[in-house]
Order: structure tokens, then sequence, then C-alpha cells
């Protein structure tokens, strides 16, 4: 384990890239018909996921880097509805990221990838959807046409209840080609890709803030029993913020 990798300063962007470049993603084996998912998550020091019902206030520049390394070296992004709509999700790569993967022969940008199990209506007002660049992939069981406004979107349906995050991954490999996704949540999509045994690489930011209260913690939902052992491989710090990569316990 590495105690110290950098300080994310003025080169953030340099120091995201090599630390996003040091996780492999594209390196090992298949993982029986899914891809690598790498998941990139912040929370508080006390462990809340929001701060006033969002997580975009608990970040830092630092934050943001690695969290646009990340989608810039993934195929597919990976995030639930609710998140979309809360964060306002808009432009995932900057310029220069985006002029990157063309130059590797990538689509300039990640496939975005969310689930919707009733087709919310209101993702169409989500910025993401207005942007004729962007690509998107809708899971969901309900009927209906795609919320787009400009945005390239396919809709993939599932009979009622064979929804789940191991099915989506599995199309997004069979499908759409798709090696890595970089999942960012939210804790309810976080949760059950922890108990589906789906995590490969979790990458945590730990914010300098205390937050209290009632809401979410970085995973939501029943008692994981027994708990998922992690195991610590990198350490990070950017400024007050502590970056953490883990990978489960086999």
């Amino acid at each position: 384990m590495s105690e110290l990798l950098d300080v994310l300063g003025p080169q953030a962007t340099q120091a995201a890239q090599t630390f996003v470049a040091g996780l492999g993603l594209h390196e090992g084996e298949a993982r029986e018909g899914r891809p690598r998912v790498v998941v990139a998550m912040i929370g508080s020091a006390d462990g809340r996921a929001t701060v006033q019902g969002r997580a975009g206030g608990l970040g830092s520049p630092a934050d943001r880097a690695v969290l646009r390394e990340l989608r810039a070296a993934s195929d597919a992004v990976l995030v639930g509805a609710g998140t979309l709509l809360a964060e306002r999700y808009a432009t995932v790569l900057d310029p220069h990221q985006r002029a990157r993967r063309a130059a590797r022969g990538l689509p300039a940008d990640p496939l975005v990838a969310t689930i919707s199990r009733a087709l919310d209506r209101d993702l169409a007002g989500v910025p993401l959807f207005g942007e004729p660049q962007a690509r998107l992939q809708v899971y969901t069981e309900a009927e209906g046409a795609a919320p787009s406004r400009g945005a390239q979107v396919a809709v993939h349906r599932f009979e009622a209840g064979a929804l789940t995050a191991r099915a989506c991954l599995e199309h997004l490999r069979a499908e759409r080609g798709v090696r890595v996704v970089a999942c960012e949540g939210g804790p309810t999509l976080l949760r059950e890709l922890v108990a589906e045994r789906l995590v490969d690489d979790l990458v945590l930011t730990v914010a300098p803030m205390l937050v209290a209260g009632t809401g979410r913690s970085v995973l939501h939902g029943p008692v994981l029993d027994p708990p998922v052992r992690m195991r610590l491989l990198d350490v990070l710090r950017g400024g007050d913020h502590l970056f953490l990569r883990y990978v489960p316990e086999r």
C-alpha cells in the first residue's frame, strides 16, 4: 500500500490521470460475462453521501479531477436515475479528455447508462439529455418513449421484476461492447452492486466535513450479512480530501 501517492494541487489533472492509470482498468481477465466495475463514491467524514441533497457539495477540484479521469478511462458510466436527477448531470468530460479518447479511436464520450424502472419523465430535464453528442442507455421495466431532448438515447426494457444491476451489466457487455464501467452510485445502486459481488474496485473519497442528520450513507439499504470485507490498496491525498482505493476480499 502507498501511504501517500501525491498531493493534488495545480497539477491535479496529471496526478489524477496517473492515479487512474495505476488502476489498470483494462487489464486482467473477463468477469463472467460482465464488464469490470470501478465504483467512485464520495462521503463526508461521518459517512453521509450528500449535503443538502447533493453529493456535489462534498467535492473539490481534486475530487472532480479523479472522477473525470475515471470516466475518461471507462467505456461506460453507470448511474442511478435518482442521482442523475439530483446532480443535474451535464457534459461528463473536459475537452482535453474527449480529444484524448478520440485520438485512441474511442467515442469522445463514454456511454452513460442509467436505471429507471418507471422511466421517469423528469429525466428529459437533465441537461445531459439535451446534449447531441451524449450517448445514453436507459434500463427500465416501463413502456414509453425515450426521454430525449437531442441526446442519443437507447432504451432496453426488462420484464417486470427482471431488471437487476447484474442484468444491466451483462447487457452492456454483450450488446454495447463495454469492458469497463465507472459506477457513480447512488447509495442504493451501490448497495445492490456490493451485495451481488459486482464491485471490482472502489475509489472512495472522504470529504473533510461532518454532516450528521438522517441522510443516506454512502451505502443505503438492508444490512449486509455478513459484511463485505475490503482490502486497502492505495491512499491519495488532495488537499484535505482523501482518496481510498479498495478491492473486495474474494
